[in-house]
């Protein structure tokens, strides 16, 4: 019989401290792509979801349109968008990002837009009996008051972008989704496995990261809480 080599890449094992020694920039540059393309999609989706949000929440008739087109958007297989986007951005980051930003706006517009509604009209009347402008009051009193519920969008958005941006693994900008897809196609264990538990924990530590954010910007809700 012949012996088992000693090394776990060559017993392509699942569980493999080699892989990580020996990979260990490969993994890196794969988790600052994940990390930028997350976060350059969360963030441009943000600052489109927020207008949107303010305008369903100023104009009632505007905020069927808005929440139907978002909502259609999300319904969209991941697949069928990058598709769809290819004749326009080719096979870039750019498609990945542009894809990433559409599915968020579904999940950022609800919950800004429901954050602004649940902010009590007595407070608005009262700010403007003070003197409060639209703006002014748009700005100092109904986001503030609408954080909460838009942190809590934000966090969902930001996990599935982490997850999703995996799929742009095939037009070759997936970040930690290349490597699960390659490892996949040529049987590689280890890669596979820890591409795949990086991939969670990135996710984790967003959305701790993000609610420690939001427990920091909100204190009134932590003294509600107590």
């Amino acid at each position: 019989m012949t012996a088992p080599p000693d090394d776990c890449l060559a017993r392509n094992e699942w569980i493999c401290g080699e892989y990580l020694s020996t990979r260990r920039h490969i993994l890196l540059d794969a988790v600052v792509q994940h990390l930028q393309l997350t976060a350059i999609s969360v963030l441009i989706g943000l600052a489109i979801a927020l207008p949107l949000a303010v305008v369903a929440r100023r104009w009632g008739w505007a905020a069927g349109p808005v929440l139907a087109v978002t909502t259609i958007l999300y319904t969209i297989p991941s697949l069928a968008m990058f598709s769809l986007l290819l004749p326009v951005y080719g096979l870039s980051a750019t498609l990945v990002v542009a894809g990433l930003v559409l599915y968020s706006l579904t999940l950022l517009v609800r919950n800004i837009l429901a954050g602004l509604r649940a902010v009590p009209e007595e407070t608005r009347q009262a700010a403007r009996g003070m003197g409060y402008g639209p703006i002014r009051l748009l700005l100092t009193v109904e986001l503030p008051l609408a954080l909460p519920a838009a942190m809590a969008g934000l966090r969902i958005a930001t996990v599935s972008a982490v997850s999703l941006v995996t799929v742009g693994a095939i037009v070759g900008f997936g970040g930690l989704g290349n490597l699960i897809y390659a490892g996949m196609n040529t049987y590689f264990k280890a890669q596979v496995l820890t591409a795949s538990v990086l991939c969670v924990v990135i996710a984790i530590l967003a959305d701790l990261l993000l609610l420690l954010v939001q427990r920091l910007i909100t204190p009134w809700t932590r003294a509600v809480r107590g």
